[in-house]
């Protein structure tokens, strides 16, 4: 894939994922009642949602840190050569993640 094609299909998934961070984010709406009764009721139901959003919103973040770095590699022009080893990323895993920034080996590590 040519970089050009890469640093806009990055550039649009880091709009994505910072949207969709901001929508988990936001502060709960004013009178909501976050708590954990002996009844389900609307308060445990919404701490029960929040802790789920919170989980997802942790996974998002990550994914967008990886696309931030991919795209400074971009700028650097290092983008497809692994952070950890600095061997060559294939081809193949660049094409299925872009955002790729360890080749298989150094990420199976982690």
């Amino acid at each position: 894939m040519e970089l050009d094609a890469v640093r806009t299909l990055l550039a649009a998934r880091q709009r994505q994922l910072r949207d969709e961070l901001a929508e988990l984010t936001k502060p709960p709406e004013a009178g909501s009642n976050l708590s954990f009764g002996k009844r389900i009721g609307e308060g445990t139901t919404e701490a029960v949602e929040r802790i789920s959003s919170s989980a997802t919103a942790r996974s998002i973040a990550a994914a967008l840190a990886d696309v931030d770095r991919a795209l400074a590699k971009l700028d650097e022009g290092s983008y497809g050569i692994c952070d950890r080893c600095g061997q060559p990323i294939t081809p193949e895993r660049l094409e299925a993640m872009p955002s790729a920034t360890l080749c298989v080996t150094c990420r199976s590590r982690r």
